[in-house]
């Protein structure tokens, strides 16, 4: 589940990016940790590496840069571009992502999407609270020291340019979220739909603004215990929290807009609507705060079918007659019930039954065995419930659900890989395309030369345009084309196939846990069956 972030700088002090990223730093006011001596704290665990910088240091290369091309003279200039790649915490136990490869795979990234620019790599093996998610920082000059290919982020002839700057756009993000969900997929590693927002939008300020209010809650809440005096409230909520829990409150119970902006004006908040956009005012603001700010629940097209939903449920409720309620008999009955309801276990709590014999054979304890038996009696009653639940009634029946399970993964996996060749044929199409394209103003002024002579030393000048074009003409003749697709037409079929990509990993991801859930239960059934005889032997040797 990697996200990706972006902040953009106007330091001209190159060093302190490297400072930050080598040393530790007080994540609330971002200076510098100091230790009793007064000297910086140089951080337990990272990695880092520099990337067209020479045999020079980070800070004094882009200096030297920016002298040699006139460029982030200006105050106002920005100097630098941070990106952050932070990985899911459970990609480490589960996926096996170490801070080396996790390393790798950002000093491949900043080479592939920042080529030309120098360049910072560094990888820390813990986040924000210790949250254990390994992350990577790349942090580049804005000035590119050398011409580069067409990239399909770059809108502009500049943004190929040596001695032009680094521009992120829109557009740009997008695509680079787009090439951070690929290389988790192709890695293997947990991911989430950057591409389309999410429901809680929770911003940089607002993240900050949370930690900090929850800390000072914390320190007035221990000095008002150590007094004896009642406590405060003990989670902190930003204003933006509160405004999602009071929409989310009347939305519950709302059937139409109407009744919806009802409920919110009794609690003092204001919806507006511009250009079908929706913004809500609080008592204590004087400027709305826009949905998109809140997150994708709060928009207009999900609050109206939300709603839709509100009236149908209200509609299907009046229609159909209400349960006759059952009362247990005595209070000994409703305990049971709900000792029943509470023990009851759940489908995905399922886990495989553990071999006591053999585990007792490698040297394994009492205690061990003490937990592994009240672990498979546990499971023992999870697995048979499930098996119940869904329907079978021999092991035949679980084995051809398996098999069926098995040959829709495998079918699954095989669409999942025709649209990754796919993808990978297009890409190469786009990559070969742009290449040509960037070399017609060469192919044309060839054209244009008079003499034979003429057209030789032009060809000599621009040697290196020809010898682009000119491998780029011949993979379009090895792949038969000939005729050459628009550029956005293409770019489109890139981006229907990377959709229908990620639709068919998630399919697959849901149809793996689906086999690795059926093969657990097929396990525990078997074991479950296997030591039924031996129970039946010991109890007739006891007779």
């Amino acid at each position: 589940m990697a996200t990706f972030k972006h902040i953009s700088s106007k330091n001209a002090d190159y060093g302190a990016a490297e400072q930050y990223l080598t040393f530790e730093h007080d994540e609330f006011t971002m200076k510098p940790t100091l230790d009793g001596n007064g000297q910086l704290v140089i951080r337990d665990d990272y990695r880092i590496s520099s990337l067209n910088c020479g045999e020079e240091d980070f800070a004094i290369a882009c200096m030297r840069s920016n002298l040699k091309y006139g460029k982030n003279q200006k105050r106002e200039d920005v100097k630098s571009h941070h990106y952050i790649i932070s990985f899911d915490p459970r990609d480490a136990p589960d996926n096996g992502l170490t801070v080396d490869r996790a390393q790798a795979l950002g000093e491949e990234f900043c080479k592939t999407h920042f080529p030309g620019h120098q360049a910072l790599v560094c990888t820390h093996p813990d986040g924000h609270n210790h949250s254990g998610n390994i992350h990577v920082h790349i942090v580049i000059n804005s000035l590119r020291i050398a011409e580069v290919p067409l990239l399909p982020y770059m809108e502009r002839p500049a943004d190929t340019r040596e001695g032009c700057k680094h521009r992120c756009t829109d557009a740009a993000m997008e695509y680079f979220k787009a090439e951070v969900m690929e290389m988790c997929h192709r890695e293997n590693l947990y991911q989430i739909d950057l591409l389309h927002g999410s429901k809680n939008r929770i911003t940089e300020r607002e993240y900050w603004a949370k930690r900090k209010g929850q800390a000072a809650l914390d320190k007035e809440n221990a000095s008002l215990a150590a007094t004896g005096e009642p406590l405060k409230l003990t989670k902190f909520e930003t204003d933006k929290e509160k405004l999602r829990r009071t929409i989310r409150a009347a939305l519950s119970s709302a059937v139409s807009f109407e009744d919806f902006s009802g409920k919110l004006l009794q609690q003092g908040v204001t919806v507006k609507e511009s250009r079908g956009r929706l913004s809500y005012l609080t008592p204590d603001r004087t400027k709305p705060i826009t949905a998109r700010r809140l997150g994708d629940d709060f928009d207009r097209a999900n609050l109206l079918e939300t709603l839709t939903q509100n009236a149908q449920n209200a509609a299907r409720a009046a229609e159909t007659p209400a349960p006759k309620q059952e009362y247990p008999r005595s209070i000994k009955d409703r305990l049971q019930r709900n000792k029943a309801a509470i023990n009851a276990p759940k489908q995905d709590s399922v886990q495989r039954m553990v071999d006591i014999a053999a585990k007792k054979a490698e040297g394994k304890g009492k205690g061990y065995e003490k937990w592994a038996t009240l672990h498979n009696l546990k499971q023992m009653a999870a697995t048979v419930s499930v098996y119940e639940e869904s329907g079978f009634s021999s092991p035949e029946e679980l084995e051809a659900a398996l098999a069926a399970a098995n040959a829709g993964l495998h079918e699954t996996t095989g669409k999942l890989k025709a649209v990754e060749s796919t993808l990978r044929e297009k890409k190469d199409l786009q990559k070969q395309l742009l290449a040509y394209i960037k070399t017609k103003p060469a192919r044309d002024g060839l054209k244009a030369q008079k003499t034979e002579k003429a057209r030789r030393a032009y060809r000599e000048q621009h040697e290196s345009e020809f010898i682009i074009s000119e491998s780029a003409a011949r993979y379009f003749k090895a792949q038969g084309i000939s005729k050459l697709p628009a550029s956005k037409a293409l770019q489109a079929e890139i981006e229907q196939l990377m959709r229908e990509k990620n639709s068919l990993y998630n399919e697959y991801r849901e149809k793996r846990e689906k086999t690795k859930e059926l093969q657990t239960i097929k396990s525990n059934i078997n074991q479950i069956l296997r030591r039924e005889p031996e129970r039946g032997k010991g109890r007739e040797n006891e007779r």
